[in-house]
């Protein structure tokens, strides 16, 4: 008999060969363009997680497709332990483009939070002068920074940590959108190196602070001289109306622009977009005081900073400027928190809508161990979105900023009516 090629194949493919540490939509996708993505059947859907905001861009972006092709062409791979012509070109105009004297490549947002914490330590000891094996750094509870042994160590998320001990010592929790808990943490101990933040907490549900939470918090870590470091690997490039989430009410990125920033992190973590979803590409960017503190031997990466990563990068922050993406998500965001904040009031069953720019979530009536967010997520699939749960009872809306406003709409209106087949 001759073997059935279709989605089940492929889910039971991946079931029997791959280790189980996701839990996907039952759906196969082949193929993306833009906003769309199109399973092995050949349906097609609009793609509302963005590969959890990587794809701001949107799917194979030809601009930064051929950037990528006609890099892999000429020369992939020198490791650090040569030059090569594309990486300097790649750090001048990415630093130009952020703000900050140096940036250090790495590939994976996890590694570029690790780099972060490393940097943040050996300026501690080297600037700050706190005694060596000393420093602290504070996170906040329900932080997302990754699933590396050191990050799960200050992580509360009991599947994240469970049998994954011992843990890294060296922080202190606590909770987010509390500037009062800061500063208290910050007055506790001498040893108080940095304060790594989420500017909005993705995973955590798109939870966004209150208005002023970050400007004051950059405020107290530069009263105690603790280096502010803002990870953005989810909430930056665009996502959330403007190049940064951290960055007030600016959402474009030429640097002679009068409006300045709400708050300029002292270490600047990003990843995702950073590649349009194209290639691992992170980077971590700081200026030269804290930044100088990496020597030669202290930190590396064999793939970090290879000419492909630089080509990609640089093209896909070129398509975030020259097609005005945060101006857009900022434009169609406010459309859809309105539309859909209209709706909740008219359906038990959405309970709040949040977000910012196109980082948005509803919050469903229910309980976070119940299955209707997810069994909601498998209806927009049969109606032709895909979106995700966090948290049990959240579902995380994020689709590509190159989105249309009459797509956004069309959109809007699936959602509304799978929702409403729930009421």
């Amino acid at each position: 008999m001759q073997e059935v090629i279709n989605s089940q194949y492929f889910i039971e493919l991946e079931d029997k060969h791959g280790a189980h540490n996701y839990h996907p939509l039952p759906v196969v996708l082949s193929k993306g363009e833009g906003v769309y993505v199109w399973d092995v059947e050949g349906k097609r859907y609009y793609d509302f997680l963005s590969a959890y905001s990587a794809v701001n861009q949107g799917h194979c972006h030809p601009r930064i497709v051929d950037a990528m092709l006609n890099q892999a062409k000429t020369l992939t791979l020198t490791s650090r332990a040569f030059h090569n012509d594309i990486l300097g070109r790649y750090e001048k105009f990415a630093t130009e483009y952020f703000g900050f004297d140096k940036l250090l490549p790495m590939n994976t947002g996890a590694e570029a939070v690790e780099t972060a914490l490393k940097i943040c330590r050996k300026w501690a000891y080297e600037v700050k002068g706190i005694e060596e094996n000393k420093a602290e750094i504070i996170v906040c509870k329900n932080n997302f920074h990754g699933r590396t042994t050191t990050i799960i160590s200050f992580s509360n998320d009991p599947v994240a940590r469970k049998n994954f001990g011992p843990y890294t010592d060296g922080f202190v929790k606590i909770e987010y959108d509390n500037l009062q808990a800061l500063e208290e943490a910050l007055k506790s101990s001498k040893n108080i190196a940095g304060f790594l933040v989420e500017p909005i907490q993705g995973e955590a549900g798109v939870y966004v602070p209150s208005e002023g939470y970050l400007a004051g918090a950059k405020a107290l870590c530069e009263q105690h001289n603790v280096l502010f470091i803002a990870d953005e690997v989810q909430t930056g490039i665009a996502r959330t109306g403007r190049l940064l989430a951290s960055c007030g009410n600016c959402s474009c990125v030429d640097k002679n622009c009068s409006q300045q920033p709400d708050v300029k992190p002292d270490v600047l973590i990003l990843g995702k977009a950073l590649s349009g979803g194209a290639y691992p590409v992170s980077a971590v960017l700081a200026n030269n005081d804290v930044m100088n503190v990496i020597k030669p031997g202290n930190h590396g990466s064999t793939f970090g900073g290879n000419p492909v990563a630089a080509a990609v990068a640089i093209a896909a922050l070129e398509v975030v400027r020259d097609e005005k993406l945060a101006e857009n998500a900022d434009r169609l965001g406010n459309i859809f928190r309105k539309e859909l904040g209209e709706f909740a009031k008219t359906n038990d069953l959405v309970k709040l809508v949040r977000g910012k720019g196109l980082l948005n979530a509803i919050v469903i009536n229910d309980s976070e161990e119940s299955e209707t967010a997810w069994n909601i997520c498998l209806k927009l699939r049969d109606n032709g979105l895909l979106a995700k749960p966090t948290h049990g009872n959240i579902i995380r809306f994020a689709p590509p900023l190159v989105m249309t406003e009459d797509q956004l709409f069309d959109c809007i209106g699936i959602i509304k009516k799978t929702i409403a087949e729930f009421a």
